[in-house]
């Protein structure tokens, strides 16, 4: 079978790459080509587009490069057209995806959308468009089914969270030593725009801790000059790349940007602060659409706050070294954290091996 799959940013990459090693388990002729990065391509798939080259974050920033935009799409429906796959398979990136959706319907190709848009946060009546173009939707957050059942009277299928898996396999065979020196991880995310405007805050806190050792993970699609004069500044922060769950691994505490890090760092058991901060008016048009209570998904996920969110004008130094402070020397918030992560672990943990159950989903739509 023909498989074209498309993810646009390094979390997408991740469970698309698994979802490919899966797949070829089931399909031993599985041809897939894809649309992601280094970890897609090194699972079999051949790469046609990085997503280094598709990641623009916020109104503006998209505004900013529509021409961009509109030529990926083009380029991308043309190969599409010349592929012919059996199945086409999104993940995530609704900006894009949700395009590709439409057309590709319109075409007679059929279309299976894993990990769902967050349209429960805005954008809600995308849902009706989706249903007429997604042949099949695989959710992996356990309050999805029945949002879209009840209030949309869409069966979709939760497979369970892909992070589970993952992570569980790292600390099972990674071979980690305890960390000779008191870490402090930084995940700033892996867009440019995001790091520009969260990365010098989270540094400046360094000042505060002296005795620890700051380190900055690396988004795998930068290069390292990007990060260097940043952190030049700084004597007790230094950077890795492609080793995120070594350092976290390591960790005694996290300043993380919001999105699926946030996740990955909760189920590392690591006590964590969380961090928004956007261009001022992608802000104002974000907190008049957005309807959640929350912008982190540990905290959605539990529908309460677990983790502490500073956004936008509360993400200061001073702020973040306080809540720094907090987590690192009150006990009883860490005892807190330790019994709020097992809860969110067992939760995300009930539907069984995710990338499993979604690459047999999508093999059996497809020989159905």
């Amino acid at each position: 079978m023909k498989y074209y799959i498309i993810a646009g940013e390094a979390s997408g990459d991740l469970h698309g790459s698994n979802l490919i090693k899966e797949l070829k388990q089931l399909d031993a002729a599985a041809d897939v080509r894809c649309w992601g990065g280094d970890l897609m391509q090194q699972a079999g798939a051949t790469l046609v587009k990085h997503y280094r080259e598709l990641a623009f974050m916020g109104f503006v920033e998209v505004l900013m490069n529509l021409r961009t935009i509109f030529k990926n799409l083009a380029f991308c429906r043309q190969d599409i057209l010349v592929y012919q796959p059996d199945v086409l398979v999104l993940i995530d990136y609704p900006g894009f995806n949700l395009r590709i959706a439409q057309w590709a319907h319109q075409q007679g190709l059929r279309v299976i959308y894993y990990i769902s848009p967050q349209v429960w946060a805005w954008k809600e009546n995308r849902v009706k468009k989706m249903k007429q173009h997604i042949d099949k939707m695989l959710v992996i957050l356990p309050f999805e089914k029945d949002y879209f059942k009840s209030k949309w009277n869409w069966d979709v299928q939760y497979v369970g969270h892909p992070l589970v898996k993952v992570i569980n396999q790292f600390k099972a065979s990674a071979a980690t030593t305890p960390a000779q020196e008191k870490v402090i991880a930084l995940l700033p995310g892996s867009r440019k725009q995001e790091i520009l405007k969260k990365l010098p805050i989270m540094l400046e806190v360094s000042r505060s801790f002296p005795d620890y050792k700051f380190i900055v993970a690396q988004a795998p699609g930068q290069e390292d000059e990007f990060y260097q004069p940043m952190l030049a500044a700084y004597a007790n922060v230094s950077s890795v790349k492609g080793q995120t769950y070594y350092l976290l691994a390591q960790a005694s505490a996290a300043l993380v940007t919001s999105g699926t890090a946030t996740l990955e760092t909760a189920l590392f058991g690591v006590p964590e602060v969380v961090c928004y901060k956007g261009s001022n008016i992608s802000y104002q048009i974000a907190r008049r659409l957005i309807k959640v209570k929350y912008i982190s998904l540990v905290n959605l996920i539990m529908n309460r706050l677990i983790v502490n969110e500073l956004i936008q004008d509360e993400l200061t130094a001073e702020n973040l070294a306080k809540e720094l402070d907090s987590l690192l020397n009150n006990e009883q918030r860490k005892a807190q954290l330790a019994t709020d992560y097992a809860a969110l672990k067992d939760v995300l943990s009930a539907g069984g091996d995710a990338s499993a159950t979604a690459a047999k989903a999508v093999y059996d739509f497809v020989t159905a």
